[in-house]
């Protein structure tokens, strides 16, 4: 059983700027960030592999950055720029022989 435990959402102004983290109970190959929108499906924002190799969505991309500490087993979301699109609950995701999310982290940004 892995337990994620995330951190750092909140309100947040249109172009400013907010970090997400969520820290694993174990080391897990791929870690990622989704989100999503009452009444929607949950879609990617990125994912990131133990040897660093990432993945974004087109809407993230240049403005969102994920990274992650393996030694402390923690994937970090750093958000700029952020839009009021980008309001959602984040939720982090380890994906190992099945996937496991974490509790969810509401962000709105207000415009």
């Amino acid at each position: 059983q892995v337990q994620l435990v995330e951190s750092g959402g909140g309100l947040v102004q249109a172009g400013g700027s907010l970090t997400l983290s969520c820290a694993a109970s174990t080391s897990i190959f791929t870690m990622g960030w989704y989100r999503q929108v009452s009444g929607k499906q949950r879609e990617l924002v990125a994912t990131i592999t133990s040897s660093g190799s990432t993945n974004y969505a087109d809407s993230v991309k240049g403005r969102f950055t994920i990274s992650r500490d393996n030694a402390k087993n923690t994937v970090y979301l750093q958000m700029n720029s952020v839009k009021p699109e980008d309001t959602a609950v984040y939720y982090c995701n380890a994906a190992a022989i099945r996937n496991y999310w974490g509790q969810g982290t509401q962000v709105t940004v207000s415009s």
